[in-house]
């Protein structure tokens, strides 16, 4: 699969998620399998970027290409400053967001809110599109909600425009995360263009990405929400969709290791103080659906530095791995 000049090492890409998706959390997935990754969104008012946060999110030290920056906002000329002055600091594409639900996002005539006004959306395509040597994408929605659904025309436009790819999360603005992907309007928006489509939305588990390909004829999936705390979900579609082998679970050993791994890389990238308070979420993330995790959350909400946060989560896990490993022994 080619994305302009670069060919991908599979069909599985990482959504960019504002508050997930950073450096040590984009290595880890392309480390797990995913052939592409998005940074966090970055808004196009580049006079905010002096932030330690924006910096952070412009940080794509010893990432794979190609490196892909997400940029947001609705004033064309911003867009086409913020997407050029990324593409001189090393951005390899850059993506448009047309699909973020949040208020705050929304509120400023950015993001999902985009797709309310078509005039709006040619007009920030055309700009950034001439405006960078660069191939360009489009994340999007269905439509604001069920009454505009016009995932379809803008589509249509934005290859005709020159964008390269589009990615569809299967809901309207107005459904938020709520109620099941649809995703006819995913196959509707790959059987009007010839450029590559990433569908995403719920998709969970490698039978349901295969599913979910059969059903949208799309070129590749975008993954965002069912990654977390469970990066090894692209190695796992992948093994599926390309030899039919469903591997198994990783042991908790394994998670503990690329738990603990995560963690560390988290406390070098933010330092020992917001690296603490940042992993916290993913540890609870790692924990999810296991025993006792909500003893291991309270734990960890009292974790103030980088040591004491890895040797709870450590000894949590290695307290699962001796319970599973004597529920094997009392078995056999």
């Amino acid at each position: 699969m080619f994305l302009g000049p670069y060919q991908l090492p599979n069909n599985l890409a990482l959504a960019p998620m504002a508050g997930v998706t950073d450096l040590p959390f984009r290595l880890l997935c392309r480390r797990m399998g995913a052939g592409i990754a998005a940074g966090e969104m970055l808004t196009c008012d580049v006079r905010l970027w002096h932030t330690e946060k924006s910096r952070r999110r412009m940080d794509h030290s010893g990432e794979a290409e190609p490196r892909v920056v997400q940029i947001a906002g609705g004033d064309p000329q911003m867009m086409v400053e913020a997407a050029q002055r990324n593409v001189e600091a090393g951005a390899q594409i850059i993506d448009l967001n047309m699909g973020c639900p949040a208020k705050k996002v929304c509120n400023k005539a950015a993001g999902s809110a985009l797709m309310r006004d078509e005039v709006l959306v040619r007009q920030i395509l055309e700009a950034v599109v001439k405006s960078v040597t660069v191939p360009v994408t489009l994340k999007m929605r269905t439509g604001w909600d069920a009454t505009q659904k016009n995932a379809v025309s803008i589509a249509r436009m934005a290859q005709d425009i020159g964008i390269q790819a589009l990615a569809v999360h299967g809901r309207t603005r107005a459904c938020m995360y709520q109620g099941n992907a649809e995703y006819e309007t995913i196959r509707a928006v790959k059987e009007s263009v010839a450029i590559p489509v990433f569908a995403n939305g719920d998709i969970d588990s490698p039978h349901k990405a295969k599913f979910v390909l059969e059903q949208t004829g799309a070129d590749g999936l975008m993954i965002g929400r069912s990654a977390q705390g469970r990066p090894w979900i692209f190695r796992e579609i992948e093994s599926y969709l390309r030899d039919g082998i469903v591997l198994p679970e990783p042991s908790i050993t394994e998670v503990r290791d690329i738990m603990l791994a995560h963690l560390r890389d988290l406390h070098a990238f933010y330092g020992e103080d917001a690296g603490v308070r940042v992993a916290r979420k993913h540890i609870d993330w790692y924990a999810k659906g296991r025993a006792t995790a909500h003893a291991l959350r309270h734990a960890l909400m009292q974790a103030t530095d980088a040591r004491s946060q890895l040797d709870q989560a450590r000894a949590y896990f290695d307290a699962l791995a001796d319970a599973e490993g004597k529920l094997l022994n009392d078995a056999a």
